[in-house]
């Protein structure tokens, strides 16, 4: 149970490897981290490695620096493969915890209690990001668009950025008669299905597919790898159109206002907040797994409903009592004010609301060492 596994004892090599090669020290951040293990008081030491959301990926950076100078003998490696690699890395015993867009499904909480120990796995919330619908189109800011239309554009049913479904919703703005050229991720992604459950509950006659983190198959456009994958696609193809984490959108590109209620609500941190304010957790399960379901249909005003949960996915239990105290203090930094304070500034993320980060916290002080 959570034992290391050849292909992780080599992964762990590996990263202990480049973390004493990186910068010629043992601290991979430079003089910054070195500096401050000179002058710290921590006692924390060891190797912690996780994988996962790309979503996540600039607010991992920041935890990893910020986490680095408080503890700074610790070497935490995250690889940003997507939620999908992430789950299963941790289910295979590969990596101490995942970063994860969606929560353990049904069939992965059985899989846990193999590596994890009869607990399973914990879902803690500990990024919340609007998801961007995001286009290149020169000299246009921002488009109004209800679920109905941007699940025709993305299956491919709407050809023309002046189709008459677009310009009803968008009157006085110059439509160009430019291609559409939806962009979907290629690998599992939880900002897939995150973008799909959005379609699928707000939109149901117009996108039938249940909600998946594999895009359905048989649709027009393109594909790319990853969240910088498909943003990279779309900056340079004119008429593009994706989906992703409103992290990596850059000024060049346009995004959609989304119709709630009456209004058309554009994307931001406060509003992916609000939406967040009216989730329910998901039954039947484990008294401190946090999984959340996301209210897509709320009318809520100021609510942009098109918004991912990202998680750290933790053991509820870990035979080595080191690795223990490593992924406590560490989920404990993620889920603190400052902590979100680091995400908040290095990707645009929304703070979890307070009483979910006390859930979140109470989740990882009951993780345990292995009887």
């Amino acid at each position: 149970m959570h034992k290391p596994r050849p292909a992780r004892a080599l992964a762990l090599a590996a990263a202990a490897a480049l973390a004493l090669t990186a910068c010629g020290s043992d601290y991979p951040l430079g003089d910054e981290q070195r500096e401050a293990a000179e002058n710290s008081d921590s006692t924390l030491s060891g190797i912690l490695s996780g994988s996962g959301s790309s979503a996540q990926g600039p607010a991992m950076d920041a935890w990893i620096a910020g986490f680095g100078t408080l503890h700074p003998n610790v070497q935490l490696q995250y690889s940003p493969d997507g939620s999908g690699a992430g789950r299963s890395a941790l289910l295979a015993g590969a990596v101490d915890f995942a970063g994860s867009d969606a929560y353990l499904q049904d069939s992965e909480i059985a899989e846990a209690k193999e590596v994890c120990g009869p607990g399973g796995a914990l879902d803690i919330p500990a990024y919340v990001s609007p998801i961007a619908v995001a286009f290149n189109l020169p000299g246009i800011d921002s488009l109004n668009l209800d679920a109905a239309t941007i699940a025709a554009v993305f299956r491919g049913e709407i050809t023309a950025w002046n189709d008459p479904a677009i310009a009803a919703q968008n009157p006085g703005v110059e439509l160009p008669d430019t291609p559409v050229t939806p962009v979907s991720r290629a690998d599992d992604s939880g900002t897939t299905e995150n973008f799909t459950e959005y379609l699928h509950e707000t939109a149901p006659d117009a996108w039938p597919d249940s909600p998946s983190g594999t895009w359905p198959g048989g649709l027009a456009g393109e594909n790319a790898q990853g969240n910088s994958g498909v943003v990279s696609t779309v900056t340079r193809t004119e008429g593009a159109v994706t989906y992703a984490d409103d992290s990596v959108i850059d000024d060049s590109m346009g995004t959609v206002n989304l119709l709630v209620g009456d209004e058309y609500v554009p994307i931001s941190a406060e509003g992916a907040s609000i939406a967040v304010e009216q989730s329910q957790r998901v039954p039947d399960r484990a008294p401190n797994d946090i999984a959340l379901h996301l209210d897509r249909t709320t009318t809520v005003p100021g609510a942009y409903p098109l918004v991912l949960v990202s998680y750290q996915i933790f053991c509820s239990a870990y035979e080595d009592p080191e690795t223990v105290e490593l992924v406590k203090t560490f989920g404990e930094y993620v889920v603190s004010d400052e902590g979100q304070a680091a995400s908040e500034e290095a990707a645009k993320s929304a703070p979890i609301p307070a009483s979910l980060a006390e859930q979140a916290r109470t989740a990882i002080e009951s993780i345990t060492t292995m009887p």
